[in-house]
């Protein structure tokens, strides 16, 4: 699939801290017209949370007191949502158009901006939408079993959940299609705790047991149309999603561009392959630099973070031609009207980038 025409284009990461969904909506219209995107909005409802969001259809699960989420694998419930479940999967994935698919989907409880962004879709047909999903692996290491084993250690838990994910993508690339069909759908899969692989706490989960888990889900968003993003707002080892074969890699450039450069013979086969870089340079993690930041800082900023890769040997042209610009996290966290300063600069900087390239 070629998706070029995405070059310097600006796109958003997933929340905002509004309580008003027009508030919301109008921010996403005002900047992200080219592509739209569905913000989470987690102070409206905590099913908002970019772990909650994407629960639904899991099999028997529920939060516990200590905050955390528990699936009893032994109770009868669960054991028959399961075989329930994969039932309905095999389905679906068989047949997109399966009327099972809208048991997996967003509804309106666990996100209220949804049916504002198809409605959006309809009205200005835009080239591209992006929606977005938890990643299995930070969902795998936020669930456990009751007796407080995490998710990612249990073989048939670590399953659902990847299915689960991969049919929450699937729904929503079949209504972006729906709203418009010529709409190409941009699926960002929100990884922060890819960053904890390899320490302590995890020692014992492969990295080739998370490959296999990122590969089934960006696999068939690719295979029904989409595109396949990951987003890491941490120091990641980029190997991992370049090996995957996602099509975009989004990272917190405005902390760890330096860091990114060390990847340098990866990042020059996966550009050379297709792949785009989408640089989260707009600092949402740094409210105090959120404040002082300047459109002109951020141009800077964006030449230092293609240095870093130039100055090892990967061709600028190829870089700047396959960039996107991104905030460098979610806003969720901000007040209001820093949130809306941060969009509004990734919008700056994606125009001043494109009048100049």
């Amino acid at each position: 699939m070629s998706f070029k025409n995405l070059k310097l284009e600006a796109l958003a990461i997933g929340s905002l801290p509004h309580t008003d969904v027009k508030k919301a909506m109008d921010i996403v219209k005002k900047d992200f017209s080219e592509v739209p995107f569905f913000p989470q909005l987690a102070n409206i409802s905590k099913n908002e949370d970019m772990i909650i969001q994407f629960l639904e259809g899991l099999p028997s699960f529920s939060p516990s007191m200590a905050g955390k989420f528990v699936v009893d694998t032994d109770s009868e419930d669960f054991l028959f949502g399961l075989e329930e479940f994969f039932t309905d999967y095999e389905e679906i994935i068989s047949d997109i158009n399966s009327d099972k698919l809208e048991k997996y989907g967003l509804s309106e409880n666990f996100s209220s901006t949804f049916g504002e962004f198809e409605k959006i879709i309809k009205q200005t047909k835009p080239k591209y939408a992006k929606g977005q999903i938890v990643g299995a692996f930070t969902l795998a290491t936020s669930l456990t079993d009751k007796n407080g084993r995490c998710s990612v250690y249990d073989e048939t838990l670590r399953d659902v959940i990847v299915k689960l994910l991969s049919l929450k993508a699937l729904w929503q690339i079949k209504h972006i299609k729906m709203s418009n069909s010529s709409t190409v759908p941009i699926i960002f899969t929100d990884e922060p705790s890819i960053t904890q692989l390899g320490t302590s706490a995890y020692m014992t989960v492969s990295e080739n047991e998370v490959v296999a888990m990122f590969k089934e889900i960006s696999d068939l968003i690719k295979s029904h149309g989409g595109i396949s993003a990951i987003h890491c707002c941490g120091k990641c080892d980029w190997r991992i999603p370049i090996k995957v074969g996602v099509d975009i890699i989004n990272l917190d450039a405005y902390s760890y561009a330096k860091n990114f450069g060390i990847y340098k013979k990866e990042i020059n086969d996966f550009l050379e392959n297709g792949g785009m870089i989408a640089w989260g340079l707009v600092p949402t993690l740094d409210a105090k630099a959120l404040e002082k930041i300047t459109p002109d800082d951020l141009v800077e900023r964006f030449n230092k973070s293609v240095n870093y890769l130039t100055k090892n040997g990967i061709d600028e042209k190829l870089v700047i031609d396959n960039s996107i610009i991104t905030s460098s996290c979610g806003a969720g966290a901000l007040t209001e009207e820093l949130a809306e300063r941060a969009m509004d600069l990734v919008f700056e900087l994606s125009r001043k980038l494109k009048a100049r390239f």
